[in-house]
Parts: C-alpha cells; sequence; structure tokens
C-alpha cells in the first residue's frame, strides 16, 4: 500500500514538475512546429503517375506450337511455352541496368532526372539546379555517368507484380506531373519494343535455320514437321508485327496527376510538434534530476 501510495505521489509529482515549466513545453513545441512547417514548405511536391499492366495473352500461338513441340524435339529442335516466361522475363528487364542504358537513358532529357529543382505548375517550366547543370550552355557542370544516372532513376522508378491477379503496375514519380506521365508510358513502350525486336530477330533466324534444314533432308517426315514449324514461325511473325502491345497492354494507362503524392506537409508539421513536446517534457525532467540530485 505504501509503494502505491509512493508511486502516485512520485507520478503527482513529476506532472507538477511538467506543469510548472510548461512555458519551456510550449516554447520547445512552438518552436519545433514552426521549424517543421517551414521544412515541409521547402520540399518540392512529388507526383506520381501510376500505369496498371495486363500481360498479353498468347496462348493460342503457343497451343499451335505445343502441338508440334514433340515432333520438333526429335528433330533436335527446341520450342517452349513461352507466355508466362516473356512476362517474368519483362518484369526482371525492366530493373536492370542495361535496359534503362539501352532503351531509357537515350530518350530521356537526363536533366529531368540529375539536375531538377522544382517545377512551375503555371508555365509547365522545369528549373534546373545551376550547380549541376548550366541552363544557358545546356550542358552538365560534370556530367552523371549512366551507372550514378541508373541510381536515381531506381529512387523514383517503381513495379510490382501481383502474383494473384498476373497484373503488373509500374510508376514513376517526379517534380514534374507531365514528366512522370511520359516516363512510365515509355517504360511500357520499350519493354514491349525490346521483346518485338528480340522475338522477331529469333524468328527469322529459326525460319531461315528451317528453310535451310528443309533444303538438305530427303525424309518426308521431317519435311512435314519442319513445315508446321515454318508455319507458326511464321504465324508468330505476324502477331509480332501486327500487335501494339506485344508483352503488356494496358488496363489503366498512365495519367498526368494533379494531386501531389509527396510531401505529406500536415505529418511532418505534426511529427514536429510531438518531437518538440517530448524534447521540451525531457529538457524540464532531466533538469529537475540533477537540480534534486545536486541539492
Amino acid at each position: 500500500m505504501k509503494n502505491n501510495t509512493k508511486e502516485e505521489i512520485d507520478i503527482v509529482g513529476l506532472l507538477k514538475i511538467i506543469w510548472d515549466s510548461k512555458s519551456i513545453i510550449i516554447a520547445s513545441t512552438s518552436v519545433f512546429s514552426i521549424a517543421a512547417v517551414i521544412y515541409s514548405l521547402s520540399l518540392t511536391n512529388i507526383y506520381e503517375s501510376e500505369a496498371l499492366l495486363s500481360p498479353v495473352n498468347q496462348s493460342g500461338s503457343n497451343q499451335s506450337m505445343g502441338n508440334v513441340a514433340g515432333l520438333a524435339n526429335l528433330a533436335g529442335i527446341n520450342i517452349s511455352n513461352a507466355a508466362n516466361g516473356d512476362t517474368l522475363k519483362a518484369i526482371e528487364k525492366a530493373e536492370t541496368i542495361s535496359f534503362f542504358k539501352d532503351n531509357i537513358l537515350p530518350n530521356i532529357f537526363l536533366p529531368d532526372l540529375m539536375a531538377v529543382k522544382s517545377w512551375d505548375a503555371e508555365t509547365n517550366t522545369i528549373f534546373y539546379d545551376s550547380d549541376e547543370f548550366d541552363d544557358e550552355s545546356q550542358s552538365f557542370i560534370k556530367t552523371p555517368s549512366a551507372q550514378e544516372s541508373y541510381k536515381e532513376f531506381k529512387k523514383i522508378f517503381r513495379l510490382t507484380h501481383n502474383l494473384t491477379t498476373g497484373f503488373v503496375t509500374v510508376s514513376i514519380k517526379h517534380q514534374s506531373p507531365h514528366i512522370a506521365q511520359q516516363w512510365t508510358d515509355l517504360i511500357v513502350n520499350q519493354i514491349n519494343e525490346f521483346f518485338r525486336i528480340n522475338d522477331k530477330r529469333e524468328a527469322q533466324a529459326a525460319m531461315d535455320f528451317l528453310n535451310a534444314q528443309m533444303a538438305q533432308t530427303s525424309y518426308s517426315e521431317i519435311k512435314l514437321v519442319i513445315a508446321e514449324l515454318l508455319k507458326n514461325r511464321m504465324q508468330q511473325l505476324t502477331l509480332i508485327e501486327a500487335n501494339d502491345f506485344y508483352i503488356f497492354s494496358y488496363i489503366d494507362p498512365p495519367m498526368v496527376m494533379e494531386e501531389k503524392i509527396e510531401p505529406n506537409r500536415r505529418s511532418i508539421a505534426i511529427l514536429g510538434a510531438i518531437f518538440g513536446l517530448m524534447l521540451g517534457i525531457l529538457y524540464v525532467i532531466t533538469r529537475e534530476f540533477f537540480v534534486t540530485k545536486k541539492d
């Protein structure tokens, strides 16, 4: 009972100390709140453009190829069901430095990635950091390497794959919502184009090989298999040329967003106030402890 009474007295005493020093706590809270507000206002607005993608269904082509897969394997020709495999490969490829260097970097204005200072919404004008980029000569003070640029790009680029639905989400964050939308669209287009070119090259090489084998063999069974394979390769080439969206198609295309995603100035201000309050209380209690210990 005495211990409980003593604890209550200590808590009451502690609350009294805090109350008696409320001016210090209020001052600390106010200072950090104001500092947090000023800091949040100094931060540039960040916009995010997001695209929801669906893997293109190539099951019809793969099924027809599968009909002759057994015979083709006997003839020493490997055919794989690449519908799901291409999707997974595309997801992995999109995040590589080689894809950024070969497909993204040549198609963007690099200062928009490496030297942006702010964006004017009224004029849709981007202002660049003079320490990084000379606006008059349109040149970098020190030109960033592809690897340095890739590191910055990874900070604003996000790609997620929903294993349940198979849908893929691609997004870009940027000070300019127009750049965010353009680069998100660029990524999707370049993924499609990269695999379109690769598959076209492989299909054409396979047709050249099959035509050469057709001319060399005298077995009618092998010729039938090769003829079927040539037919499917021609169908594949037709699909490659006909489809605008080769690997991914849009369920929801990227938009120029009107509302920012960062920073959350209200949260920053609240956190600043809480930090100031806690620091003020800690200071008051610590000061009282040392005064009591000294006495």
